[in-house]
């Protein structure tokens, strides 16, 4: 026997169920060779074993005996889902880039305050809600205050953690109505979502209840350049949390963040439930920065007790007073506060000095054009 009989004797069908050979010289010993590609498809190419020659257009030796009607796949075709997913990226890198650092314009003239609030877990009844409600009262009677939040809004216990629900006398859906309305109390500036916020998921009750808000919201942290109507821009770095610890400064992470490359006015975080504070200054460009471990409104707290930790809860919620007409490497750009009701009597002061100033450079100029 011819060692070639059977090479030349195989056959192959197409994608119809035909038998299918040569067109050059009959042989139906025909292999699958990878395809010929055109604009909008593709076609199956053909390799004869017999004569070597290549084809895409085989002959019918043998029609098939039935033919079963196409149908519609059920996913894109390969190119779609590349051009697909090609898009895709291009999207989220877009939206990437634009969180990097976000203007947002000031439009009020003089200083300003910015109240940082620490985890508050409103529903916890270890919480002091009394004093949660004080202070965004204080903050909302003062002309040029306004507000953020580091994270852990609530408790929001999911999963195995979901009986811890019956360790507290507020459940899921109270829960719900008291973060609600904790949001919409006061008009944020900027709104971080911490580890607590974040296991709701995908499908984010807080950004839900956050589309009437004008402020910025995003999980994990959120990067602000503030632009005054002078042209100053002061930038503000705030995440739930800061890699790293030290139990010899409560304020490391957030700090060593300002020490090793972010150069920020100020920088501040939530998370561990302590206080901490540094001045740092960049001694190439003279950038003064303020670094904030902010502490939660989450006074009694059986973890803590459990694991031996210390209370190191000096401050929950400080308040950042920025003055635009300073430069970067003044002191008096930024001054933090420790109490928000000081710090509304700072800013009062600070805003009413400024007013005064401005309306007597107004009654000068006329003055003088008079």
């Amino acid at each position: 026997m011819n060692p070639n009989d059977k090479v030349v004797d195989d056959f192959r069908k197409d994608d119809d169920g035909n038998i299918i050979g040569c067109p050059s010289c009959g042989a139906r010993a025909l292999r699958k060779d990878g395809f010929s590609y055109y604009a909008n498809s593709k076609k199956q190419v053909w390799h004869c074993n017999a004569c070597n020659k290549k084809t895409s257009n085989p002959t019918i030796v043998e029609a098939s005996a039935f033919t079963v009607a196409d149908r519609d796949p059920e996913f894109m075709p390969v190119e779609d889902i590349i051009a697909f997913r090609k898009k895709q990226y291009t999207q989220k890198l877009k939206s990437k880039e634009s969180r990097k650092l976000v203007d947002i314009a000031i439009n009020i003239d003089g200083p300003i305050g910015i109240a940082h609030f620490g985890d508050p877990h409103v529903d916890d009844d270890g919480t002091d809600l009394s004093q949660i409600i004080r202070y965004m009262d204080i903050l909302n009677d003062t002309d040029g205050m306004y507000c953020g939040n580091l994270g852990d809004i609530q408790n929001n216990w999911i999963g195995r953690l979901a009986v811890l629900y019956g360790q507290q006398s507020m459940g899921a859906k109270e829960s719900w109505k008291l973060t609600e309305y904790f949001i919409n109390k006061v008009n944020w500036l900027y709104l971080v979502a911490g580890n607590h916020d974040v296991w709701s998921g995908d499908g984010d009750p807080l950004e839900f209840i956050m589309r009437d808000h004008k402020g910025l919201y995003e999980r994990w942290g959120a990067r602000m350049n503030l632009v005054f109507p002078n042209g100053k821009e002061v930038r503000i770095n705030a995440r739930h949390t800061w890699k790293g610890n030290s139990m010899w400064n409560t304020a490391h992470g957030v700090a060593k963040a300002a020490q090793m490359g972010w150069k920020d006015h100020i920088l501040t975080c939530g998370h561990t439930h302590i206080s901490g504070y540094q001045v740092i200054k960049d001694p190439a460009s003279g950038l003064i920065s303020h670094a904030l471990q902010v502490a939660s409104f989450k006074i009694i707290d059986n973890y803590a007790d459990k694991l031996g930790l210390d209370d190191k809860n000096i401050f929950n919620c400080p308040v950042t007073i920025i003055d635009p007409s300073y430069d970067d490497d003044d002191n008096r750009l930024i001054t933090t506060i420790f109490n928000p009701q000081e710090g509304c009597e700072f800013l009062k002061y600070k805003r009413d000095k400024w007013k005064q100033k401005s309306k007597e450079v107004l009654n000068e100029s006329k003055s003088t054009t008079s």
